[in-house]
């Protein structure tokens, strides 16, 4: 080892590592530390050259300056302190740390023995092996990036329409996509993909986890991986896993500006940018995982821990812990990386995994705690798209409906809903038509906008479209866990036969059921998200929780692409998109003093559904007339019939023209002229009729 470097004081901002052009400035947080140690090694990461303690100390943050350095400086950290465990200390200064603000992440986690910061055989004492070789360690960057004339297309929320997909599992086998691009995000920028997303009328994706992450230990010994990545250990950092350094004329770009080059070509097709994130647990799992950053540095701030047992942790995450977001330099780092990634990498929004946990004070969870505080004011962050999955594991973690107005939230209640009108026949036309509407009964009486209910039928996590109506049982084998992982309750049908099947019959009433469930997510009130790939017929070979799945189970097939299932889906949201038949406003179902309605809901008689009708278990035939569509001049009418057989329906005094019949493959109805006042619903079907009335229609 050289001899060591000399460090002046520093100042304590910014945390991280910062070139200024003349040396690099290292801050890092630790308030139970009694000291922290620089460790600077060679490019590769493989030679410890310099060992220095930090001089400075300022309000809990141990901070130098080191002139002279430049970026591509790799270096870690070593933290002194107590290890006492029962305390929820546990420091030691053997096990090289990565600086939670690193920009680049140098080396590959090995699960080696020598990262567990206590003895695997005396668990209360400290492990003593150095484990510097092999740990992760951070590269210092500075980043230019010449992002020209790019504009974040700021969609509007009752105009915007979420795609959640996968960087790989989208681009990997897609022909269109140079087979060098292909999985990574120089694939999901190129021509091919951009087109696919522009015919469908999407205006946002929402990808997966791309902070860097390790693979959970469990998964390594099975030769998995975790596929879907909610196992983050760099907040700051892109994944590298997706990169592919083959942008057009770039000469190898780095996996930021990969990143930033993919951002910029979505906004040019006006698309949105918005990153699942994962800041309710980190990587370093339970009492019994590894020490790779947070527990060596304050593992005592980091997490929460038991108030009585402070040697374990508090699992709200099911992941082994859970960030303790209630730490002001906890905040201060997730807030810090939330603005990383819209001011430097200029994303449009993120959706929070079980953010429940990011509201969680002493008591449980706060609509006004400090993180939701923090976001409403900051300048940045109150502008882009905030989605919360609204539930973790934790005490009173079920909190649909319960975020800050300006929050989006997943919502179960319709994706359950739905999949029990049209799939089981166990809802309700009054439970139908509430999620329809944006599950009004949940959200309009706490002061939010239609918009803010994120209506789903299908996500990652789950079966596919095609798999819900493909098997009756879950098929999970693959991951390791004798079947027993993944939802048991999936509302779900095989319609007949189990899997794959060449039955006519099957395979159309299969195509029917896909075609009406993804009919009522779209063209329903709030912003609908379709899962990648449901348009093309995508199955997962019955997998219900594919998270540890990197392979074709995964992966879109688009060679078995289902052509009318995707001109159908393009369809369907072009109507929305020129038609908007619900908008981000509450309807009140009154009429005006002309008797006519802005929403009105009919049977098939024609005459008003009120009454029992709304609580009748064995009738689901209805129609929605839409006095006042968002976007359309005039009325628009929605007839729904989720049962096994064809109902007529009397339709509205006015001259009606059908533009929607899920029935049929692709969605264009078989008569294109003005319908009569009599309609034949076909069973499990649904569609949207316009009126050439300039008025809405009086109900009789």
């Amino acid at each position: 080892m050289e001899g060591l470097r000399v460090l002046e004081r520093g100042r304590p901002w910014p945390l991280g590592a910062h070139w200024d052009g003349l040396g690099v400035n290292f801050a890092v947080f630790s308030a139970h530390a009694l000291r922290m140690e620089l460790c600077v090694f060679d490019a590769e990461g493989k030679e410890e050259l310099s060992r220095t303690l930090l001089p400075g100390h300022t309000q809990d943050v141990w901070h130098g300056y080191l002139r002279g350095a430049a970026p591509g400086l790799v270096y870690g950290l070593r933290a002194h302190g107590p290890w006492r465990p029962d305390r929820g200390h546990r420091f030691n200064p053997n096990k090289l740390l990565l600086d939670p603000y690193a920009r680049e992440i140098v080396g590959e986690f090995d699960w080696g023995a020598e990262h567990f910061g206590a003895d695997l055989h005396h668990p209360h004492h400290m492990d003593p092996r150095d484990n510097a070789l092999h740990a992760l360690k951070a590269r210092v960057v500075a980043d230019q990036f010449d992002w020209g004339d790019d504009h974040p297309p700021h969609t509007p929320l009752a105009q915007t329409v979420l795609y959640e997909l996968h960087v790989k599992g989208f681009t990997q086998l897609h022909p269109g996509v140079p087979e060098a691009q292909r999985g990574s995000y120089a694939g999901l920028a190129s021509d091919a993909v951009l087109a696919h997303l522009k015919a469908l009328n999407v205006t946002a994706v929402n990808l997966l986890p791309v902070h860097q992450h390790i693979d959970e230990g469990r998964l390594v010994t099975l030769d998995l991986s975790n596929y879907w990545g909610y196992n983050s250990i760099g907040f700051f950092c892109p994944s590298p896993r997706f990169a592919s350094g083959t942008l057009p004329g770039n000469g190898g770009l780095s996996v930021r500006d990969e990143f930033r080059t993919m951002v910029r070509r979505l906004h040019q097709a006006g698309i949105e940018v918005i990153l699942d994130v994962v800041y309710n647990h980190t990587a370093e799992a339970g009492e019994d995982g590894p020490t790779i950053s947070f527990r060596g540095l304050d593992n005592a701030s980091y997490y929460r821990l038991p108030a009585h047992h402070r040697e374990h942790y508090e699992n709200h995450s099911g992941c082994g812990n859970t960030i303790d977001i209630r730490h002001p330099r906890v905040l201060q780092m997730v807030m810090d990386s939330l603005r990383y990634w819209v001011q430097e990498m200029h994303v449009d929004g993120f959706r929070f995994d079980l953010a429940p946990v990011l509201g969680r004070g002493d008591h449980g969870f706060d609509r006004n705690g400090p993180f939701f505080s923090a976001v409403t004011q900051d300048p940045l962050l109150s502008r882009v798209k905030m989605i919360a999955e609204p539930w973790d594991i934790g005490p009173g973690g079920y909190q649909v409906g319960g975020f800050p107005a300006g929050w989006l939230e997943w919502n179960d209640h319709f994706r359950d809903a739905m999949r029990s009108f049209w799939v089981q026949g166990s809802c309700t036309r009054g439970d139908f038509a509430l999620r329809l509407c944006a599950s009004s009964d949940i959200f309009q009486p706490r002061g939010r906008v239609p918009g803010e209910s994120v209506n789903y039928v299908v996500s990652h996590d789950g079966f596919s479209l095609n798999d819900m109506l493909s098997y009756d049982q879950k098929h999970n084998l693959a991951n390791g866990e004798n079947n027993r992982d993944g939802h048991n309750h999936n509302r779900n049908w095989n319609c007949g036969v189990e899997g794959p099947t060449e039955d006519p019959v099957v395979n159309e009433l299969r195509g029917r059921l896909k075609r009406a469930l993804l009919a009522t997510t779209l063209l329903s009130q709030g912003t609908p998200m379709l899962a990648a790939g449901d348009e093309l017929g995508h199955t997962q070979r019955g997998n219900n929780n594919p998270y540890c799945q990197d392979n074709e189970i995964t992966w879109i097939d688009w060679s078995r692409a289902d052509a009318e299932l995707l001109a159908f889906t393009q369809h369907v949201l072009s109507l929305r998109h020129h038609n908007l038949p619900l908008g981000d406003r509450w309807y009140d179902g009154l009429s005006d003093v002309r008797g006519r309605y802005d929403l009105a809901w009919i049977s098939a008689d024609g005459r008003a559904l009120e009454g029992e009708g709304w609580r009748d278990p064995n009738s689901r035939v209805l129609g929605c007339l839409i006095g006042k569509p968002a976007k359309a001049a005039d009325p628009l009418l929605l007839l729904v019939n989720a049962e096994a057989i064809d109902h007529d329906f009397h339709l509205p005094i006015g001259r009606w023209q059908a533009v929607l019949d899920t029935s049929q493959p692709t969605g264009l109805p078989l008569e294109r002229g003005e319908a009569e006042a009599t309609l034949t619903l076909p069973a499990r079907s649904l569609s949207l009729l316009i009126t050439f009335d300039s008025e809405p229609t009086p109900l009789p």
